[in-house]
């Protein structure tokens, strides 16, 4: 058995599906030969831990915990304290107040890559002497925080030993990189940082074909695409029968207000105007944390009353919602970078089997994937006609009883599948 040292920041992981990576290649990884060790802080800043997860966590699978000391309590107080827009990524787009902007500038030229940079150096050290005596085959980061992948350089440089650098996004080419308000020196580290891991790792893996591309471009190393997937344990019950009284519209995970599809509220709305068994009908779920812009858009719009605002749900309830839509949302933030990025929810949403409605760059890495699955469309915020005639048409495939499962082939997505072809990057 050949053994894997992992760092990573999130663990146990929240319940963002991308941030669950790790813990499922570490669920599988030893029907291909290889021990798991992950390294992660003892202390981590997180907004959110799912406990239902820790079942996928192998049976004494080694965890090492080491104290971090983060500044994220203050900044995220002072980024939330008035102002909009600074929810669900404080890092956008949206309007701030004079404080919140100072604190971001504060944010991102203070602390290079991220406020976890100051556990670098001492984790450099204690993972130096550990692997003396525990030697692994390789080490593995996996970011963001791309503060991992410093970890991951530190020890290159030490011990030679071999290294993958598991990118879940981008880094410099991120949407909200523009947005941090750095200095041109400050930026400029950042694209030397990001330089020496893609140089010097051994391998470099990304989640999204056109980030793939990105990377690739910049560096002579192998760039290899591993996307994130579903799990097929979670998915192995039968799906439940929609219920003919209700029509719902769900959307899960993170739910930021530089992603409000503003279009299709006001299609919703002028149907249940026009409709009132629609407007009876009509639910729209959402579950996970949402920006209050979103509420408020929904509320103008007199759609408050068809809201379940369900908050975090434990990843099997967010399952259970998943498989129980009329319609599932996908919706990109309104960023130009944002087409390349790969949700990891998307995944999930194929494994539920329910049509996605996406809504976004039409030309976006999650454009490509609903097309050649065939589990949904994607539309641009503004294509008016196009989504009401969406919505329309899953509206009247409601009434008829049509809601049918999408049967489009998925099984690359499968963990398991996914885990056999880290296995062999490893």
């Amino acid at each position: 058995m050949k053994r894997v040292l992992i760092i990573t920041y999130y663990w146990p992981p929240t319940a963002g599906s991308g941030v669950q990576r790790w813990l499922k290649f570490s669920k599988y990884l030893s029907r291909f030969g290889w021990e798991c060790v992950v390294y992660t802080p003892e202390n981590p800043d997180q907004l959110a831990v799912d406990v239902s997860l820790l079942t996928d966590i192998p049976e004494g699978l080694e965890v090492i915990k080491r104290p971090i000391r983060e500044p994220y309590g203050f900044y995220r107080k002072v980024v939330k304290s008035s102002g909009k827009g600074a929810g669900v990524n404080q890092l956008n787009a949206q309007k701030k107040t004079l404080l919140q902007q100072l604190a971001v500038m504060v944010r991102g030229n203070l602390f290079v890559p991220d406020p976890r940079a100051g556990w670098i150096r001492p984790s450099v050290r204690f993972l130096t002497s550990y692997l003396k005596d525990h030697p692994v085959d390789t080490v593995v980061t996996t970011g963001p925080p791309h503060s991992m992948h410093l970890i991951g350089l530190g020890l290159k440089r030490r011990t030679g030993v071999r290294w993958v650098a598991d990118f879940r996004d981008a880094w410099t080419e991120i949407f909200y990189f523009k947005h941090m308000k750095l200095l041109p020196w400050t930026a400029a580290r950042h694209r030397r940082l990001e330089k020496q891991v893609l140089d010097e790792a051994d391998t470099v893996v990304s989640v999204s074909p056109l980030e793939r591309e990105d990377f690739q471009k910049r560096t002579s190393t192998p760039v290899l695409l591993l996307t994130n997937g579903y799990d097929d344990a979670d998915f192995c019950t039968d799906a439940p029968a929609l219920p003919a009284e209700r029509f719902t519209v769900v959307n899960t995970g993170l739910f930021s207000s530089d992603g409000n599809p503003l279009c299709l509220w006001d299609i919703l709305a002028r149907k249940c105007t026009s409709d009132s068994n629609f407007k009876r009908q009509l639910r729209i779920r959402l579950a996970g944390k949402v920006d209050p812009e979103i509420f408020d858009a929904l509320r103008v719009r007199g759609l408050s009353d068809n809201v379940d605002d369900l908050g975090y749900l434990p990843h099997y309830k967010t399952v259970a919602e998943q498989r129980s839509a009329n319609v599932l949302l996908l919706l990109l933030r309104h960023e130009p970078e944002y087409a390349k990025a790969l949700p990891g929810k998307i995944f999930e949403y194929l494994a539920a089997r329910r049509p996605v409605l996406g809504i976004g760059q039409e030309d976006s890495a999650s454009a490509r994937v609903l097309g050649e699955t065939g589990a949904g469309v994607m539309y641009d915020w503004d294509r008016e006609e196009s989504l009401r005639n969406y919505i329309d048409s899953a509206w009247e495939r409601h009434l008829r009883g049509e809601d049918g499962p999408c049967t489009g082939d998925i099984s690359a997505f499968s963990r398991i599948e996914l885990t056999r072809r880290m296995a062999e990057i490893l």
